[in-house]
């Protein structure tokens, strides 16, 4: 993975915990405090909004790659595309099934909440709140009142009239305490017209009551007497006590003023269960007035907050299947790389997914594979070139042998010629590659013959032992006009190779066939002589002896034709041992024509004539290196040298 995606899902997992801390506390707002949600509602829309945003930013991003990807024809961007699709469908069809389903069960459960006979249950159970304490401060009020026209009617320097005025004495709070006990009150005291409390009784000990606010004693003043609730209008849930609190006016002639105006003031505790019951159905009451007045903007809430939370799902879905298909494609995409490197001829190191599943063990199978390809190919390179070798060595050899090399195919077509053949046989053979020997001008009857010896060879009973034959052949070569030069001998051998080829080398050995010729006459000439001249010297001195015995004993006559006779014989005998010398002479070897030569080389030569022998293990040659040039007859050597070799192996 790049840097610059490292990054882009870094952004994509911050967004995305971002938006879940957003909408759980939009979602604990809208379901506790709807007032703290409109309150904050501008910043909350935004901060999603923005959330929503990058998200989209991020799913576009990674999109866009993916689509160059597909439109560059990357390899494995189809495999990457298809396992995204997937993963995004798996989750984002469920995530639209959910939505539908809880969008239709909030919209039908916020209609529920404001059914008809709810809101009518909660008035009913609010008027009769009202109602019972409404009894209960009237009645409270109705006894006030009588007991303030009760202490109005005692007549002056009474103790009621002490109590009126406020004067404290323990007969006024004797009896201010027998008027609590008899009003049945938690406390009873008598203000004058600022509230100030004059005289107060109480079951507690608690200090003076609460003064009385301007409005109440106000509309006491007006109406004679007044009563009201307090402590239910208090936010302390089951624990506060509501309580009745009545003013009435005290009528009395002696107040000329109003500052001397006198008010009992009376408080009474409500029960505790009313109070908590009354509370309740207040709370109660109110809480569905303000969820009734925001009821659309409840159901946009809470469907707003559903569709972020399917866009955040979808959102998330799609990166998670960006990144699952991502993580389960690059061991695919890693072995189809690896697979495309193969197929062009790298076999270099292959990377390994590191993972324990079946995936990570194929990448690793792979790896391996790869790498004993390649050690394979590192051996067949190997091999190629020490065959190279060998064939570059074989085509020196070839190419050095004085010897004639042809190498045909299994359809009888020239595959190899080397440079001596083409020297021996004074003919351009290597334009002829790829045809027979027989569209050779010159060599028709030579091919022919050849081929028959092999045939003849292939189809003896002795070809199964005896892998290669040997024979010579006389080859009449023409010049440019066609007209015969030279007679060639040529010492040729055939064998057999793999699938079907045949080898054919051979050699020039007319001026070895024409040394052994020259020397079976000389040998012949030279017993003729021997043979001849052994009885002429006796036939010369038996007729120069006769003629010494006779002479004196004949006539002259006779003398004479003995003289003749006897030189005629002399004559005839000198005749012949010339004729001896001649034959003597013949027999000798001719003149040698001393040149520096190389005799490694001209032995070698004459060694390429025996190949088989070599072959067999019958003829072994050891020649020194760095030996200096001799001066001889190459011809002449060239005969003792075969001679030798000849009868050695004879």
């Amino acid at each position: 993975m790049t840097k610059a995606r490292r990054w882009a899902w870094i952004v994509a997992l911050v967004a995305a915990t971002g938006a879940g801390l957003v909408l759980a506390f939009l979602l604990s707002v809208a379901t506790n405090s709807p007032a703290l949600y409109e309150r904050h509602y501008v910043w909350l829309f935004w901060v999603n909004v923005t959330v929503a945003a990058l998200l989209l930013l991020v799913v576009g991003i990674a999109s866009v790659r993916l689509v160059i990807r597909v439109r560059r024809r990357k390899f494995g961007s189809r495999l990457l595309l298809k396992l995204a699709a997937i993963f995004a469908l798996v989750g984002v069809l469920p995530g639209l099934l959910i939505y539908t389903v809880s969008y239709q069960f909030v919209s039908r459960s916020i209609e529920s909440w404001f059914d008809v006979k709810v809101e009518s249950a909660l008035d009913a159970g609010l008027n009769l709140g009202r109602g019972t304490l409404d009894a209960l401060v009237n009645e409270l009020a109705q006894r006030t009142r009588l007991a303030a026209e009760k202490l109005a009617e005692s007549g002056a320097g009474s103790t009621a009239q002490a109590l009126i005025e406020g004067r404290p004495g323990s007969a006024t709070t004797l009896a201010l305490e027998r008027l609590r006990e008899q009003l049945a009150a938690q406390e009873v005291a008598i203000v004058n017209s600022n509230g100030q409390t004059l005289l107060a009784a109480s079951s507690t000990a608690a200090l003076l009551p609460d003064r009385p606010g301007a409005t109440l004693l106000r509309v006491a003043r007006l109406q004679r007497v007044v009563g009201q609730l307090e402590g239910l209008d208090e936010d302390a849930g089951s624990a506060a006590q509501g309580r009745i609190r009545v003013l009435a006016l005290v009528p009395s002639a002696n107040f000329a003023l109003a500052e001397q105006e006198r008010y009992l003031m009376v408080r009474q505790l409500l029960p505790a269960t009313l109070s908590a019951n009354a509370l309740a159905v207040q709370a109660a009451y109110r809480e569905y007035q303000q969820r009734a007045l925001a009821r659309d903007g409840l159901r946009r809430m809470y469907i707003g907050t559903l569709t972020l939370a399917l866009v955040l799902a979808v959102f998330g879905a799609v990166l998670l299947a960006a990144l699952l298909g991502n993580q389960l494609a690059r061991p695919l995409l890693l072995l189809a790389e690896g697979v495309d490197q193969v197929a062009h001829g790298d076999l270099s190191t292959k990377p390994v997914f590191a993972s324990g599943d079946e995936l990570g063990g194929l990448t690793r199978s792979f790896a391996d594979m790869t790498e004993q390809l390649s050690e394979a190919r590192a051996l067949v390179q190997r091999s190629v070139r020490q065959v190279e070798g060998a064939r570059a060595n074989l085509q020196t050899i070839l190419d050095n042998l004085t010897a004639g090399v042809i190498v045909f195919d299994r359809e009888g077509l020239i595959e190899t010629v080397n440079p001596g053949a083409t020297r021996i046989l004074k003919l351009p053979l290597s334009a002829y590659r790829g045809r027979r020997l027989e569209e050779v001008a010159a060599l028709e009857s030579f091919a022919r013959a050849v081929w028959q010896r092999f045939e003849l060879h292939a189809a003896s009973p002795e070809a199964g032992e005896r892998d290669q034959w040997q024979d010579s052949f006389e080859l009449q070569t023409q010049d440019a006009q066609g007209r015969d030069r030279d007679t060639l001998t040529l010492l040729v051998r055939g064998a057999a190779m793999p699938q079907g080829a045949r080898l054919m080398v051979f050699d020039d050995i007319t001026e070895v066939v024409s040394a052994q010729r020259t020397q079976a006459w000389g040998e012949v000439a030279r017993r003729l002589a021997h043979e001849i001249k052994n009885p002429l010297t006796p036939i010369q001195l038996s007729a120069e002896r006769l003629q010494h015995k006779l002479e004196a004993k004949l006539e002259a006559t006779d003398q004479a034709m003995l003289a003749r006779s006897v030189a005629t014989i002399v004559n005839q005998v000198q005749a012949m041992k010339t004729l001896v010398n001649e034959f003597r002479d013949y027999a000798r070897l001719p003149a040698a024509q001393l040149k520096p030569l190389d005799l490694n080389a001209l032995v070698s030569e004459v060694l390429g004539l025996y190949v088989t022998s070599q072959e067999s293990g019958r003829l072994h040659a050891e020649l020194g290196a760095g030996l200096p040039l001799i001066v001889g007859d190459s011809t002449q050597l060239r005969q003792v040298i075969h001679n030798l070799v000849q009868n050695g192996l004879d």
